[in-house]
């Protein structure tokens, strides 16, 4: 990947077909690489190129430096009888997999090294869904005192839990203020008032509308 990087900038490279002319050879040649791995290889190297061009506040030229690979579908990798099979002979056993998008189709994936183990992160594609038509809209505005939602017909307030919640605070701030000196907060080692202390805090934490 950093040879590729490198490459596309001491030529200044801009495009695919520029690259293809002058890369890919080299990848498969020198490298040993794949037809279809050396393919994703520059194309990867590209975007991180295009990144490091757009940051206006860019620094020295982009280094990979974690391990990782970029997959096309079918092409570069498959998923088949619990088994990631990698174009070139790897052959990765799925010890977990996110089961929630198994109905879509898959795209371009991601492989990674970390932690001794190997992570496939694959892009899906879902279609769009269909537009929703709302039966009705209401407008909600809230503050500290008060909630008010409605439409052209109704408008409905309610007040919030603010001023109970603020009693709690206030009683735990009495508290700290009685039992400090200019020396130290003695209700620090007090259990009995640090536990009443805690407990007004969590009273005022729970408390609903």
């Amino acid at each position: 990947m950093n040879y590729a990087i490198n490459k596309i900038l001491d030529n200044n490279l801009r495009t695919l077909k520029q690259i293809h002319k002058i890369l890919y050879r080299d990848l498969v040649e020198i490298f040993n690489l794949p037809s279809r791995i050396a393919l994703d290889c520059y194309r990867d190297a590209l975007a991180n190129v295009k990144s490091w061009r757009n940051n206006p506040e860019r620094g020295k030229r982009p280094v990979v430096k974690k391990l990782s690979m970029l997959l096309h579908p079918e092409l570069s990798y498959r998923i088949k009888d619990g088994y990631v099979e990698i174009i070139g002979g790897m052959k990765l056993r799925i010890i977990g997999w996110d089961r929630r998008y198994d109905d879509y189709k898959n795209r371009e994936a991601r492989l990674v090294y970390r932690r001794d183990m190997m992570i496939l992160w694959i892009s899906k594609k879902i279609p769009k869904p269909k537009k929703y038509v709302p039966i009705d809209v209401i407008g909600v505005d809230v503050n500290e005192q008060k909630i008010v939602y409605g439409d052209e017909i109704i408008n409905i307030e309610k007040d919030t839990a603010i001023d109970k919640a603020y009693k709690y605070v206030r009683l735990a701030e009495e508290l700290q203020r009685k039992y400090s000196s200019s020396r130290y907060p003695a209700w620090r080692r007090r259990r009995g008032i640090l536990n009443r202390i805690r407990s007004y805090h969590e009273k005022a934490r729970n408390i609903l509308y």
